[in-house]
């Protein structure tokens, strides 16, 4: 598993040259939503496909 600053390296490496530091900012933002959902989904568990179906259908039946 890599560190947050591997991470954060491997990130701005990927990034174009011309990005602003908004653009720094929102992948950052993303990175972190992205690995706390990771994490999670590890320590909680996930939902299958099946399952989030029945327990929206009444929202996704019309």
């Amino acid at each position: 598993m890599s560190t947050p600053k591997e991470e954060v390296a491997a990130m701005l490496e990927a990034l174009p040259e011309s990005s602003s530091f908004e653009d720094i900012q929102y992948h950052l933002y993303v990175l972190e939503k992205v690995n706390r959902g990771l994490e999670r989904a590890a320590t909680e568990g996930v939902v299958s496909h099946e399952d989030a179906k029945t327990r929206l259908g009444k929202w996704l039946s019309a």
